[in-house]
């Protein structure tokens, strides 16, 4: 995101004038939430536009489905379909993706000390 507005600055944007329209962070999981990526996305987008200074003038966020997101970047313009609920197999590929980022806590840490 830092690298994103870094560039855009670089050619000729007006930090200013800066807004953002931000979709997504759909706990399309909804079954699995021990590791809820799209909360912890729309927490993390939601902070950094605000410390940045960037208004957000459209969005839609969580909720429990997937998007697909038509951006035309002449106009500004942005079509959000939502996608179906998740299939039990695109469910299995998610959890086995999440399972193998376990993220080490520092009890883990001690455990293994």
């Amino acid at each position: 995101m830092e690298s994103l507005v870094n560039e855009v600055i670089k050619l000729g944007a007006i930090r200013k004038n800066l807004e953002a329209k931000v979709f997504g962070g759909g706990n399309v999981s909804r079954n699995y939430t021990n590791f809820n990526i799209g909360k912890n996305n729309v927490i993390f987008v939601r902070e950094y536009l605000r410390n940045e200074g960037i208004r957000i003038t459209a969005e839609d966020l969580a909720d429990i489905q997937g998007r697909k997101v038509y951006f035309f970047p002449r106009s500004g313009k942005v079509f959000v379909k939502k996608m179906a609920i998740i299939t039990p197999s695109i469910l299995n590929i998610e959890k086995e993706y999440t399972d193998s980022m376990k993220v080490e806590t520092l009890s883990d840490k001690i455990d293994s000390l």
